[in-house]
């Protein structure tokens, strides 16, 4: 019986310690594979991000499809280098047309972009406008008189991305018709503003302190 159980014992020792090097060495496999993924998943995210950068630069600058093209069909020619000659010259020939027609495209592409500058340009334009500027305005289009709540409603509702309160449009008119650039008229309590008189009519009010208002 001895001489039975030991060479038992050995083999069973053999099995344990050939399974717990293996599982030892497949778990060290699975961190190695567990880290190529999340490297290959940072890859990919940053890859997504630059195609959609990428994606908006194009659409920004007017890229026209034939120019989306003509990257194809360059990536074509690197993939046919190992073709035979008679195919590479076919692909070079492709490739020039594609070349003219990128050059075509250039200069309406050019001009897309200059005139997105420009609409940009404008709306900055705008946005820098002073209050009173924009009073002054408001008032210029105006065909009757306007209390300062109106006036600074309108142009809430013209200018959405402006802070417009009726107390600092009231300050404001009254500095207009101290400077005689609006006329200020009272109908019970109510005041009211307009644009200055043209020539012929009274002129403004200059010396009349500001009056309590309903708006």
């Amino acid at each position: 019986m001895p001489e039975t159980t030991t060479p038992a014992t050995e083999l069973a020792s053999q099995y344990i310690a050939q399974v717990t090097g293996d599982l030892e060495a497949n778990l060290k496999e699975q961190e190695r594979i567990t880290a190529d993924i999340a490297s290959l998943q940072e890859q990919l995210a940053a890859l997504q991000h630059d195609h959609s950068v990428l994606v908006s630069m194009q659409q920004a600058l007017g890229i026209t499809q034939a120019q989306t093209q003509t990257q194809t069909g360059s990536a074509v020619e690197s993939k046919s280098a190992t073709v035979p000659s008679p195919r590479r010259k076919k692909a070079a020939a492709a490739t020039g047309g594609k070349q003219k027609a990128r050059k075509s495209t250039a200069a309406p592409a050019k001009k897309t972009a200059r005139k997105s500058a420009a609409r940009k340009a404008d709306t900055a334009q705008t946005a820098e406008l002073t209050l009173v500027e924009l009073i002054r305005r408001h008032l210029a289009e105006q065909k009757e008189p306007r209390s300062a709540a109106e006036i600074s409603t309108s142009l809430g509702q013209a200018h959405p991305g402006r802070d417009i309160s009726p107390k600092v449009v009231r300050v404001t008119l009254e500095g207009l018709v101290a400077k005689s650039g609006a006329e200020r008229s009272k109908q019970g309590r109510s005041v009211f503003y307009s644009a200055p008189a043209q020539s012929g009519k009274p002129a403004p009010e200059t010396g009349a302190q500001p009056e309590p208002t309903d708006g």
